[in-house]
């Protein structure tokens, strides 16, 4: 039995120090070391969940490439679970350029799913049983899987739909299959309450980096969640978000409220942007 089943969000950061976002017009600029480290959503939700103590496997494709051996030997020094299938398209990969202030841009390599599913429906269903809670990362090869991916009673599920506009169609299966839904306010702006009221009665957590968070409960007025203050200089935001979304899945496995599970969650996102890469070593989040 695991606590958390991550389902996809696999692939490579290809890390950038850079002088200042957006950057200055350049034939070249010199930058420090370029780092090649493990990466992506499902990556930063997993190794955020497991530094917290949580008991995780995950399920994703993955190249037989160079990007796809970091991964497996980045996970092969964790305690998560990996359940890893061909990815012919290779390993997914994000060029992360960071400022001097850990703000970050990402530029992403989807590599995108052509065929079948990788795994058939009832090898995914047997996963989720094995599981408290799944999060869903919104991968392109998981959509023809997602009537498979039904949890039983009692498992919470959870997606996170990142810079959603609210209206691109693509997005909405995964908000639909799920009790407890992240969101990037970037796009959302003042629209966030209306496109939260459209997915009740689900729990919606709209994330805005260092102004907080907010919590819609159906119909409600949404509530607060203040930033935490970062224990540490900030060098790194990317993960920010997962490490958030990590936070709140395990408090809430610990029978927290969500308000006092959302309060928690900005702490271990504070911690994690004192840290470079995803990778936490024991300590660095705090515990519940």
């Amino acid at each position: 039995m695991f606590d958390l089943l991550v389902v996809g969000g696999l692939g490579v950061d290809v890390r950038v120090r850079v002088p200042a976002l957006p950057l200055p017009a350049a034939d070249s600029l010199t930058v420090d070391p370029v780092e090649l480290r493990i990466g992506n959503t499902g990556a930063g939700v997993a190794l955020a969940a497991h530094a917290l103590g949580l008991r995780v496997a995950l399920v994703d494709v993955l190249g037989a490439d160079p990007a796809g051996d970091v991964v497996r030997t980045a996970l092969a020094r964790t305690g998560v679970h990996p359940v890893l299938l061909a990815g012919p398209a290779g390993t997914r990969r994000s060029v992360n350029l960071v400022d001097p202030a850990g703000r970050r841009m990402s530029l992403y390599d989807p590599r995108p799913w052509q065929g079948p599913p990788p795994l058939t429906g009832a090898e995914l269903a047997a996963l989720v049983r094995d599981a408290r809670h799944v999060h869903l990362s919104i991968m392109d090869w998981a959509t023809g899987l997602l009537p498979d991916l039904q949890a039983p009673r009692g498992v919470g599920v959870s997606t996170d739909l990142h810079d959603w506009d609210g209206e691109n169609p693509y997005h909405r299966p995964f908000a639909e299959l799920a009790d407890l839904v992240f969101v990037s306010g970037v796009r959302l702006g003042e629209r966030a309450a209306a496109v939260a009221a459209g997915l009740a009665p689900r729990t919606v957590v709209v994330t805005r980096g260092a102004d907080g968070a907010e919590l819609h409960l159906g119909g409600d007025a949404p509530t607060p969640v203040p930033a935490a203050v970062p224990p540490a200089p900030v060098v790194d935001t990317n993960g920010a978000g997962d490490a958030f979304a990590a936070g709140l899945i395990a408090a809430r496995l610990d029978g927290a409220a969500l308000t006092d599970a959302a309060a928690y969650a900005a702490r271990v996102a504070a911690a994690a942007c004192t840290h470079d890469g995803m990778e936490y070593p024991p300590g660095l989040l705090p515990a519940g």
